[in-house]
């Protein structure tokens, strides 16, 4: 292993990778092989050098340990931001909210908006949720008397996208949602694109790409200045997170947000709210079918349960095995497969040198898969999360909501929502998923890169009957 200049801190080890691109092509078209391979065969502590020489040149260290993973998410901005280039498009697409901002103008938002995502007003979705999931419940049936065949990544698009729409706008999300089923998903790949493109085109120019971008942002921009108009000349005293947004005050005396910081916290959920939960749910579905004993022990659970009603939000805690299924599925398949974060302070994690300017990269994809911590890490088993062994793991072995003060904020939402709906269709259906390998889209989130079909069968056969 190589010393530092200064003779107190390792060089991480690495790929050579080609000659002038270095690892670039391993990390933009495999992204998550390649950063899986580094670190099984170099460590811990990967470094990676991307580019040509010169101000196009990335450095980035891969840190899978769950120390080094710690150390990263808990050390602040002072020694990480989120100036990197994926965190910069983000804020061009949803604006400078909690997700992309940063220093005293986050701390501002966080006092603001936490209180709208505590556990107690979360609970107040759990209707909503529960509504929506036996709509699908209902399509589905329709859709077994065709076929018998869906498409889970779809599926689990459109639900998640009609939660998190009727959460933030109320009533007024049906009109909403088909602004929305189209845009976000070519921004969002979009943004991606642009993160990782060594030379991007500025976004002012017009070109049909910037143009496209340019109306599907403003439209959908547009609706949401709509409805925040609407609620401030005539306040409803509805929950939808919009109205809450509006009446949302500093505990410490400062200003509430304006109705652009409203609109850009607004795109943030919408867009972190249903892309990654969506990817939760469909994945947990796939494997559910892929393996029929422990499918069989979720629906005996969910029977138990519910019986032949709604899910509440008091069954929650009594479906255990479901959340253990669904965590496992999370830690398979984690939404946010990597985290990026920019050195700002010359760093040292395990024993190796992280230097200013470098991109420091946490990944649950590869600490999600480490050896010291899972054994055979690639085996669906939600026995690893009965609470025994939870307590017994490292905190940061397992992270798919990131961590420290920047964890996801809507985290007790989306597992409220994927315990909901998985409940709700696996009391209803059988699930037979393909066995054929799924290809993986690494954008902005992690996804599907096609359909992902999956057979189901109506567990209760008057279903179909009674809604035809």
């Amino acid at each position: 292993m190589a010393i530092s200049s200064d003779s107190k801190t390792l060089v991480a080890p690495g790929p050579k990778g080609l000659p002038i691109l270095g690892s670039a092509i391993g990390l933009i078209y495999d992204i998550l092989g390649t950063s899986l391979n580094g670190m099984l065969k170099f460590g811990d502590v990967v470094r990676y050098v991307a580019g040509p020489p010169g101000p196009l040149r990335v450095i980035a260290y891969g840190i899978a340990h769950p120390d080094g993973v710690q150390h990263v998410l808990t050390a602040g901005g002072d020694h990480y931001s989120k100036q990197d280039a994926t965190y910069t498009e983000l804020r061009e697409l949803v604006g400078n909210g909690l997700l992309t901002s940063e220093g005293e103008t986050w701390r501002r938002q966080k006092r603001l908006v936490q209180p709208l995502f505590t556990h107690k007003r979360v609970a107040e979705y759990a209707s909503l949720m529960a509504d929506e999931g036996e709509k699908l419940v209902q399509r589905w049936a329709l859709l077994a008397g065709k076929d018998g065949s869906v498409d889970l990544h779809s599926e689990m698009t459109r639900v998640s996208l009609r939660i998190v729409s009727r959460a933030l706008f109320g009533e007024d999300a049906d009109s909403f949602i088909p602004v929305l089923k189209d845009n976000v998903p070519f921004l969002s790949r979009r943004a991606f694109a642009r993160s990782i493109a060594p030379v991007k085109i500025p976004a002012h120019w017009p070109t049909p790409g910037n143009r496209h971008a340019a109306r599907a942002k403003a439209e959908i921009e547009g609706m949401v200045d709509a409805i925040i108009a609407r609620r401030r000349a005539n306040p409803t005293g509805e929950v939808d997170l919009v109205s809450l947004l509006l009446e949302a005050q500093d505990p410490e005396g400062g200003l509430g947000l304006d109705d652009m910081e409203v609109r850009d916290q607004a795109l943030i959920f919408l867009l972190a709210g249903h892309e990654t939960t969506a990817t939760s749910l469909c994945f947990t579905l796939h494997l559910l079918g892929l393996h029929p004993d422990i499918q069989r022990r979720v629906q005996e659970e969910v029977d138990s349960v519910l019986g032949d009603r709604m899910p509440v939000l008091e069954d929650v805690p009594n479906l255990s095995y479901t959340t253990m299924a669904i965590k496992e599925a999370m830690r398979l398949y984690p939404a946010a497969y990597a985290i990026p974060r920019l050195t700002e302070i010359e760093d040292e994690v395990n024993g190796y040198a992280i230097p200013v300017g470098s991109v420091a990269v946490v990944s649950p994809w590869v600490t999600h898969r480490h050896p010291a911590f899972w054994d055979d890490p690639e085996k669906f088993d939600p026995e690893r999360f009965t609470p025994d062994k939870e307590k017994a793991r490292h905190r940061y072995a397992y992270f798919p909501f990131g961590g420290g003060a920047r964890a996801c904020i809507g985290q007790y939402f989306s597992m409220l929502e994927a315990i909901i709906v998985t409940a709700q269709l696996a009391r209803a259906y059988k699930l037979e998923s393909s066995s054929d390998p799924v290809p993986l889209f690494t954008g902005i989130t992690l996804r599907p890169k096609k359909a992902m079909p999956c057979r189901i069968e109506a567990r209760q056969p008057a279903l179909a009957e009674s809604i035809s």
